[in-house]
């Protein structure tokens, strides 16, 4: 019986370019609600946490409605939608999942708002499912949203791999006893290390 091979990808930072549409989408909020903005130090905080982490943070520092200022950033990012990009060998490597008949699934941390830009940058069909912060799964690294797709699809866990950017990513798979690629995170069981996109055809798990 053939083993079904299956990814499921993290989008910001790993198949979309979209950090510099984010911090942008943020700074326009701070700078709404008289924020003072530190770029550096919020890339860090989103980077190692969450936007939705960041935004309850700063609602309670700065005495403001947390969903007022969530509202407003998804908003200004959804106006930002076309300055994102792929990654670079984003769809080359989709293509090779493809050929190979590798199953293509997506859980992101983005709202709903990551199926338009699926659809603008034509992405779409690559996937069987794809969900969201607003698909109402524990957000990272609980894993409920891959127990999902795996007991959903009959996916093998010694033949899935969670796609990400962030130990977020990588802690998530390993909650989930999936494997883990990770374009930043090294040196930890269970998880290859890959420079680029399209170093995931050169690993010897497929």
């Amino acid at each position: 019986m053939e083993t079904k091979q299956a990814l499921i990808w993290d989008l910001d930072g790993t198949l979309l370019d979209s950090y510099d549409a984010i911090l942008a989408g943020l700074e326009e909020t701070y700078d709404y609600f008289g924020i003072s903005f530190d770029r550096s130090a919020v890339k860090e905080c989103i980077l190692r946490f969450s936007v939705n982490d960041l935004i309850r943070e700063i609602a309670a520092k700065e005495n403001l409605d947390a969903q007022v200022l969530s509202d407003f950033r998804a908003k200004s990012l959804r106006e930002k939608n076309a300055s994102i990009n792929l990654m670079p060998g984003a769809r080359a490597i989709l293509d090779w999942t493809q050929e190979e008949g590798i199953s293509n699934f997506i859980y992101t941390h983005k709202g709903n708002n990551a199926f338009q830009i699926l659809r603008d940058l034509q992405l779409e069909d690559y996937f069987t499912e794809v969900l969201t912060a607003d698909s109402g799964f524990a957000r990272k690294p609980n894993p409920e949203a891959l127990l999902y797709l795996i007991k959903k699809y009959q996916l093998e866990r010694t033949s899935t791999y969670y796609v990400g950017d962030r130990l977020l990513d990588v802690e998530t798979a390993q909650q989930a006893r999936v494997g883990s690629i990770n374009l930043v995170i090294q040196h930890i069981d269970g998880n290859h290390k890959i420079d680029s996109l399209l170093d995931i055809k050169k690993l010897d798990i497929f």
